[in-house]
């Protein structure tokens, strides 16, 4: 009779063989590219492929990386921008039995050349452009656009990729100082292709998005579930990826069905009106803590999300529905196919439902650990205490969250993100959960800054939702009417957009300091005096979102930035047949100021001149503020 021990192991070996007859994600793309090899795989603008093309093109990179040396679990970093060269080189790396590394070109050389050494990558993929740019190093690079796609595919049988085997790995910041890589298997983004095509009902005539940049996880999301199931993904062109409302034309305009946006650009979304001929029936959104709920009548289903890298891309998720009512922000949903959620204290015991746990997540999407770093894989990666450890591993997310009494899940931010203010503890989500129940906020973010005395302060940022903006009295009605009065900010200041980073998160480092733009003028208003003046004022307040604009108001204390300065620029020119520079904006950057230059290039204008200014053209658009 077989001990337990060999019992157990006869199961491992039986489910190592059933795993590798699984089809994984580059099967399921041929099988799809042999059904239908006319359909669209890829759209970018004007310029389409199909999925014969794309298994093709794939196919003859694939040849070329394995006579490189490129095999199971070898690494080849594709160092691209969003695109289709980006997509079928990832698909081409799957079919040589490698691994893809995402890299942004975007990233400081410093950083990619940290990450290519520390991946140990065989060969990166890159364009001729960013490849000059490229650090050095001991990897062959190739140039995909000189690469010949009229020869005719001639390569060996594509090698097994089994389930254990490495799909991609992707680097995160790191508490360290370094960024650290994750290793995620086929096994690991099967599981979550398989439950996305089931859950959101995916067919061949989805259309779908490739939103994200190349070295966000979320990218990983938004390509294979599609890609797997013969949908078609289209790119959006960076002139619209960002602004809502070019992004919802274009999204109706390429009849798009299911897109995932950041959390901040999607709470900027919902705000907006739809028109009857949207075909987007899903918007999925994570990245970020969602405080808003959508409006009734909207024409599609917000799904919100929650996944950390180390457990390919998502855990949970549950639909977001329209309830004005609702006094608790939008959960989390619940765990997606098989995952499991753990709330823990900080003795790994389980919390009772209600109270606040660390969130450890188990199942088929934890990671293999990160890339040559044990200490830190057996940091975070940990035995599961409630089954004694026996092969089973809970990823350590550091996030906070609680069971609600209908089984889903609240997240409450991280752990280590509380702030002290005057010996009192702050939750920021809180803050802002409170500040985005006003109607006329779409999206604020808190932060707490030093005064120049050396005290802390807290400052909460302000992005106006459309119609009435919000009053500096009504914010603090409503935050004083919610929050202890330690947690009610000091300064109060408007600006266009959340800086949001490269993965949709808000940038906090790259929030305004305190005297960049005041929420009210800091002197009397003054009312526009002359013709241009008042032409100008026109023009400032629908930009700024702001009522009125006194002749002293600065246009950059007003929220203004460089990207703004561009648009006001464009619209006077429009407006006074002039050329104001964005450096003339930026030494008169008054209405008063602002109207005198205009005034002396049109009088230069007519008196025979070009109408240009005198002051050359910055060297960079970088004095923002």
């Amino acid at each position: 009779m077989k001990s337990e021990s060999q019992l157990a192991e006869d199961r491992a070996l039986l489910t190592i063989a059933h795993r590798s007859r699984r089809l994984c994600v580059p099967d399921l793309v041929r099988q799809k590219a042999q059904a239908t090899p006319n359909a669209t795989a890829l759209a970018a603008g004007r310029a389409t492929l199909t999925y014969a093309d794309l298994e093709r093109r794939a196919g003859l990179l694939a040849d070329r990386l394995r006579r490189m040396g490129v095999g199971p679990d070898r690494l080849v970093a594709v160092h691209m921008e969003r695109s289709a060269a980006a997509v079928i080189s990832a698909l081409a790396i799957f079919k040589s039995g490698g691994a893809y590394l995402p890299l942004d070109p975007a990233l400081p050389a410093e950083r990619l050349a940290f990450m290519l050494a520390d991946a140990q990558v065989t060969a990166v993929v890159s364009n001729a452009a960013p490849a000059a740019t490229l650090p050095q190093g001991p990897w062959p690079v190739v140039i995909f656009d000189e690469l010949d796609f009229s020869e005719a595919a001639q390569f060996d049988d594509e090698p097994q990729v089994l389930p254990e085997h490495l799909a991609y790995v992707i680097y995160t910041s790191g508490s360290t100082g370094k960024p650290k890589g994750v290793e995620v298997t086929h096994a690991n983004l099967l599981n979550l292709v398989e439950w996305h095509v089931r859950a959101f009902q995916v067919t061949s005539s989805d259309r779908a998005t490739l939103q994200a940049s190349v070295g966000f996880d979320a990218a990983v999301w938004e390509l294979w579930p599609y890609l797997a199931s013969g949908a078609s993904v289209a790119i959006p062109e960076e002139s619209v990826r960002n602004h809502p409302e070019a992004l919802r034309d274009w999204l109706v305009a390429n009849k798009i069905t299911v897109t995932f946006l950041p959390t901040a650009l999607a709470e900027q979304m919902l705000q907006l009106s739809w028109p009857p001929e949207t075909a987007l029936r899903t918007l999925l959104t994570g990245a970020d803590a969602l405080r808003r709920r959508p409006a009734a009548g909207l024409p599609f289903v917000l799904m919100n999300n929650y996944g950390p890298t180390e457990c390919a891309v998502v855990a949970t998720s549950g639909p977001v529905l329209p309830d004005a009512s609702a006094a608790q922000p939008p959960s989390i949903g619940r765990a997606i196919d098989n995952t499991e959620i753990h709330l823990l204290d900080d003795k790994m015991r389980p919390v009772p439902n209600g109270e606040s746990g660390e969130i450890y997540i188990g199942g088929a999407g934890v990671a293999r650990g990160y890339r040559n770093n044990p200490a830190l894989t057996a940091e975070r990666f940990v035995k599961d205490p409630s089954r004694n450890g026996h092969g089973t591993r809970l990823y350590r997310t550091g996030d906070l969250a609680r069971f609600l009494p209908n089984g889903e899940i609240e997240f409450l931010g991280r752990a280590d993100e509380q702030m002290k203010i005057r010996g009192f503890r702050v939750e920021p989500g809180e803050i802002v959960s409170a500040l985005n129940s006003h109607p006329a906020v779409q999206a604020s973010a808190v932060t707490l800054q030093p005064t120049e005395g050396g005290e802390k302060r807290l400052i909460a940022f302000i992005v106006p939702a459309a119609g009435p903006q919000p009053t500096l009295a009504a914010l603090r009605e409503i935050l004083s009417r919610r929050l202890p009065d330690y947690m009610v900010p000091s300064v109060f200041l408007k600006i266009d957009a959340l800086p949001l980073t490269v993965n949709g998160k808000v940038d906090y480092a790259a929030l305004p300091a305190s005297t960049a733009a005041e929420t009210l003028p800091e002197s009397e208003f003054v009312g526009p005096r002359t013709l241009v003046e008042q032409r100008l004022a026109k023009i400032l307040s629908p930009l700024l979102h702001v009522e009125r604009v006194s002749v002293k108001d600065n246009f950059f204390l007003l929220g203004g930035h460089s990207l703004l300065g561009t648009q006001l620029l464009t619209k006077i020119r429009e407006a006074f047949d002039v050329d104001l520079t964005l450096l003339g904006l930026f030494d008169h950057p008054t209405l008063e100021g602002m109207s005198v230059e205009i005034e002396n290039l049109i009088l230069a204008k007519l008196a025979g001149g070009n109408g240009a200014h005198g002051s050359a053209a910055p060297q960079s658009t970088e004095r923002s503020r």
